[in-house]
């Protein structure tokens, strides 16, 4: 389901003095949902209660449930407009140890077209219609009017952040901007999910896990190496309620770049197929995986060349 924005994205800027808070109560006003991020610009975990999704996840979640936790529960799920919650005593110790902002598109209507790299903005230069841009840390966001379903890794370096989805609030940008176009919906092209608690059929069990036999070319250790997947994949694997296709590709792409200076071979297809297997495990489609884990592992690489 999509819808159009009636009001666009509004121009607040982050406060110099680092008072995310401060930045979160003016999107709000201005009808941006909104949470906290940690450090690593990710989500505050759930509470014990939501711990695991045994609260059954909130009403417009995939998998919707009945939980109204005052808590910052559930990722994206969490953000609001709600300014009595977003100052309430239970989400103070989150703005105190706050990174930054971020804000739920979809929840305001928009869609953030996320190029993380040079390559994909000169894309989208060449291909998308001019709109709002806001700069990043490697790349830029596109910032459409118009909800649409949210996706990872659509095409290298670039991620389509906008329903069940969140984004950094990195400022305002520069632009006007443009209703969501064609090319951008057709970029996400429907794969139906694997149902939760079904057992995935696929041929991983047929397909090597890595060890040091098909590795002869690595520097690192085979401790290193094992120690550092499986944190990776446990991450994966965690992220049952959503965003475990971009789990993947994170981790993929750490492991491209961990790699980059070795010699070869590093067997980084077992690599990749065991992350493939992991967030198949968690509901995403294999096909999905697959095309995730190969670009972030393309991504790292290419970065640390």
């Amino acid at each position: 389901m999509t819808s159009d924005c009636k009001t666009p994205l509004p121009r607040v800027t982050n406060h110099p003095d680092g008072d995310h808070l401060r930045t979160a109560l003016a999107l709000a006003t201005a009808g941006v949902p909104v949470l906290p991020l940690r450090a690593g610009k990710v989500p505050f975990g759930n509470c014990r209660t939501c711990a695991g999704g045994a609260c059954g996840g909130r009403p417009h979640m995939k998998s919707a449930g009945t939980c109204q936790c005052p808590a910052m529960c559930h990722g994206w799920a969490a953000a609001t407009t709600d300014t009595r919650v977003i100052t309430s005593a239970t989400w103070a110790p989150a703005w105190r140890q706050a990174a930054s902002v971020a804000y739920h598109p979809g929840g305001a209507a928009l869609t953030v077209v996320d190029l993380d790299n040079a390559d994909a903005v000169a894309w989208a230069r060449q291909t998308l219609p001019t709109t709002r841009t806001v700069a990043t840390m490697r790349g830029e966001h596109w910032i459409y009017q118009g909800a649409m379903r949210s996706a990872n890794a659509v095409r290298s370096g670039v991620d389509i952040k906008s329903l069940m989805s969140y984004a950094r609030w990195l400022g305002s940008g520069e632009g006007s901007m443009a209703h969501l176009p064609s090319v951008v919906r057709a970029l996400v092209v429907r794969e139906e999910a694997t149902p939760p608690g079904r057992r995935v059929a696929s041929s991983f069990s047929a397909r090597a896990t890595w060890d040091r036999a098909v590795a002869t070319g690595c520097r690192h250790t085979e401790r290193y190496v094992r120690t550092g997947l499986e944190r990776g994949l446990a991450m994966v694997r965690s992220r049952t309620e959503s965003g475990a296709g971009s789990q993947a590709f994170q981790v993929a792409r750490f492991v491209g770049a961990q790699h980059a200076q070795c010699p070869g071979p590093c067997g980084l297809d077992a690599i990749g197929w065991e992350i493939v297997a992991a967030a198949v495990s968690v509901g995403v489609p294999e096909a999905y995986a697959k095309r995730a884990v190969d670009n972030g592992l393309d991504t790292g690489e290419a970065s640390a060349a």
